[in-house]
Order: C-alpha cells, then structure tokens, then sequence
C-alpha cells in the first residue's frame, strides 16, 4: 500500500498510508442519529466511506470497517415523546429506513454497526478515566463535563485555539460548567424524560453525551489506537475534536493516524441539513432518480469537495451513465478476469491511490466505454466492467437499467420513476400497436406513438429487421 496517499485533515496535507498493523485497516465512521429519514448529505457519507472500505480491500488489506449508530440523543428524546412512542420504536423505524436506504445505494454493511445504548458501560468506564486524570469534573447541574482547558492539544484537528472559540452557538452555556467552552460528557437525567434513557451511575441517573458515545465504541472495537476515522466535514468540530481530546486524554497517546472528512452536499450555496430545513430525503430523491444514478452523481465528485445538488447535475449523471450502460449493451464483456495491467486499470489505481480521485477513475471509464464502442472489444467491456465494480457501478444488467428496472431484495423490480411512468407492459403494447401501424402504411399513426412515449420519456430505436428497443430516457 505504498502507493496510497490519504489527505490527513489532522496534517492537513496528504500523507503516504502506513497501517498500523501491516496488512491491515481499522476504520471508524461516524454514522446516522437515528429520528427520521436520512437525507442527501447521510447518503454522501455513506457512498463515500462504502468507496473507501472498497478500494482498501480491493488493494488487499484486510478492512474491519465500524460504521456506528446514535440512538440515544436529545433530538430522538425529543421526537419519540411527540410522537407518543418509545424511544426503541423510533430508532427501530430509523434504522430499518436507513438501512433501506444503504442499500439501494449500493452501500455493503459495515463488518460492525454498533448502538450507542449498547455500550454505555464502556462510556462510564472511560469517564471515570477522565476524571481520575483531572479532566472531567460534576457541575453543579449534575452533569459530568470535560475540562477543555486541561487538555492541552485541544484544538489540533479543527486548528481552532481556545482564545478563538467563545461561547456560540455550538457551545451549551450553563452555570454548572467551570469554563463555557467544556462539554458534558454525562447528562443528568432530568424528571420530564423516558426511563428508558435513564441509566445508573455514579454520578447519579442520565445518560450519555454524544461525544463520549463515539470514543467508547471505536475503543470497544477498534482498540485506544486506530487507522481512519472519517465523517462529514460538519463533524471536524466540534464532534471530532471532542473524541480527540477525551481518547487522547484518558490514554495518553494518539487516538486516530488519519481524519478523514466528505465534504458537504449544498443547495444554493447552503449546506444541506435538517436544521436548515433545506434537505432531500433519499427516498425523495430515489422517487425521481434510479440509485445507482445517485450513486454515480456522489462519487463523480471528489469526496473532499463540495457536491452541488440540483436536479440539472442528477439528470447529466443520467445520462453519463446512461453512456456506460450502452457500451455494456452493445458488446457483452468475456469472462476473463480483470487485468490490473491494462492501461485503463492502471489509470484508475493510480486514480484511487491518491486520495480515492473518483472523477479521475471515472473519467478513464469513460475512454474505456469509447474503446468498447469503437472496437467492439470484449476484452475492454470486461475491464469497464470490473474497473466500475470496484466503485460498485456498473453490476446490473445493461437492460434492466435502460428500461429502468432497480434491484430490490434480489429481484428486478420497477424502480420510482417506472412506477409513477408507463408499465413494460404498456410500452410493449405501444410498440407492438406501432409496428402493426407500420405494417399497414399508416406512419402517421406510427409517428404519434412515438411521440407519445418519447413524452412518458420512452427512447424507440428501430433496428435493421423490423425490431423495435426502447429504453428510459
């Protein structure tokens, strides 16, 4: 893995790839707060870190790969108790949708998905720690916070100084904190909340703060030091920043080699997020895009830069893969295996190796799709094959997405938008009513039918013999 390069946000630079333990990656992400559906910016985080546990094991490392789940958070406290439900109920709708989700988008299971609920014993146990060391102390509230003061790295990863940061927005000011800038690690519970998110400690009942939910779990499965953490850029701080100094603090040493950070999808120059009310649910959006197109449409960018979400940049993402899947349709791949010696697949593993360039590997998917369409090579639509599954594109039948078909459960089955157009079966009618229009002479007859399907957004092409294809446009 010499050749891989990660850029570093703690270096802020991109730096060679050493794993810890040769021949092998330890990876953390921060995943969904499970209270509704994941929206656009989720999804990004998803693909992006789902590319990133590809191409590692694709170059043959042997990946644990923890993608968690926040299922306890004010937020979720909030929204089960309007709802009228419990806490449990909520996250489990959430979490079956989120998972749904995933896996429309192509995204493989992390090898562990842990629950925060599920490991509050190992997040009092490192808050003992804290405060055994002088870094955690109970105010006056009840609430057990960290000492930001008293640690002396805090602000390496976001390169904020403590004479920088004031109390803002992003920072809880109450009079039972020593310094506005400390964080809780352990909410007091409170009369008005669940008992089910009320735990025992010895501080007295509550329950968990965000941060210290992360820096437990990646410790319980990961170990005091691992590879790559990763997660939205939105996350660097205070979130990320907050793990370093409370793994950092309890141990003594380095918590993560390499921070990772997807960039934020925007609209309008906004970010998207829920709080700002601007968001696309991914099911709204899979009601109007075939996933694979959205897939697509997120790793065409880098995963660094911003990803700008307008329905203009989706349907060009249609169409460019549209050109893939055509290639496919016209020359099927042979059997052989795929030969990273080639040129194309040396283009994209150099691609991959600096800091999992996307667009540059797609690109030389591109010119590998125009040799298959010059050349009528078996041998390159077996390599445009391969090189796109390694971003895990391209694995339907050429077919099934040209008329618009998706996977689900393991069955072809109409996706959003061939459910809300015509059915195949009413296509097929039309072409076969077209033909028998041709047949008889009648061409204007035929003329408007085209017209008509090409207005549900049906492509005819009539081919030498009289046979007639069609695809979704």
């Amino acid at each position: 893995m010499s050749d891989l390069k990660i850029y570093n946000t703690l270096a802020r630079e991109k730096q060679p790839f050493s794993p810890i333990e040769p021949g092998k990656v330890r990876m953390y992400v921060c995943g969904m707060t499970v209270y509704d559906y994941c929206h656009l910016g989720h999804g990004r985080v998803m693909v992006v870190f789902d590319m990133v546990q590809r191409w590692l094991r694709q170059s043959g490392l042997d990946v644990t790969y923890v993608r968690n789940i926040t299922d306890i958070d004010d937020k979720i406290i909030k929204r089960a108790v309007e709802n009228g439900e419990t806490i449990s109920q909520l996250t489990g709708r959430f979490i079956q949708a989120m998972d749904e989700d995933a896996a429309a988008l192509g995204v493989q299971k992390p090898d562990h998905e842990p629950r925060a609920t599920a490991f509050v014993p190992q997040m009092l146990a490192l808050i003992e720690k804290l405060e055994h060391k002088g870094l955690a102390y109970q105010g006056s509230d009840g609430d057990v916070n960290y000492s930001v003061r008293d640690f002396a790295g805090y602000g390496k990863l976001s390169g904020k100084s403590l004479d920088d940061l004031r109390a803002g927005e992003r920072v809880d000011v109450n009079l039972g904190k020593r310094d506005p800038l400390d964080f809780v690690l352990w909410k007091a519970a409170k009369d008005s909340e669940p008992e089910e998110v009320k735990w025992t400690s010895r501080w007295g009942q509550g329950r968990p703060g965000w941060h210290i939910e992360c820096s437990a779990m990646a410790e319980q499965l990961l170990g005091e030091q691992f590879d790559i953490h990763g997660g939205g850029q939105d996350l660097q701080f205070p979130h990320h920043e907050n793990e370093i100094a409370q793994s950092e603090g309890a141990h003594g040493h380095r918590f993560v080699n390499y921070w990772m950070h997807n960039g934020f999808v925007r609209i309008d120059d906004e970010k998207m997020s829920k709080s700002l009310g601007n968001f696309f649910t991914i099911r709204d959006v899979l009601k109007k895009y075939d996933a694979e197109v959205v897939r697509f449409f997120i790793l065409r960018a880098h995963y660094r830069s911003p990803l700008n979400y307008a329905d203009s940049n989706l349907d060009d993402a249609k169409h460019a893969l549209t050109r893939l899947y055509t290639a496919l349709k016209e020359v099927s791949a042979d059997s052989l295996p795929l030969d990273w010696s080639e040129a194309h697949a040396a283009r994209v593993a150099q691609a991959m190796d600096d800091d999992f360039n996307t667009p540059m590997a797609i690109s030389a998917l591109f010119d590998l799709a125009n040799e298959v369409n010059k050349n009528r090579s078996q041998a390159a639509a077996r390599q445009l094959k391969g090189l796109a599954g390694v971003l895990g594109l391209l694995q339907r039948s050429p077919e099934d997405f040209l008329k618009g078909r998706a996977l689900a459960g393991g069955e072809v089955v109409g996706n959003g938008i061939a459910q809300a157009a015509l059915s195949e079966q009413d296509i097929l009618l039309k072409i076969q009513t077209r033909q028998a229009a041709k047949i008889a002479k009648d061409f204007s007859a035929a003329d408007l039918i085209r017209k008509e399907l090409l207005a549900e957004g049906i492509l005819l092409e009539d081919k030498p013999g009289g046979q007639t294809e069609w695809r979704r446009a």
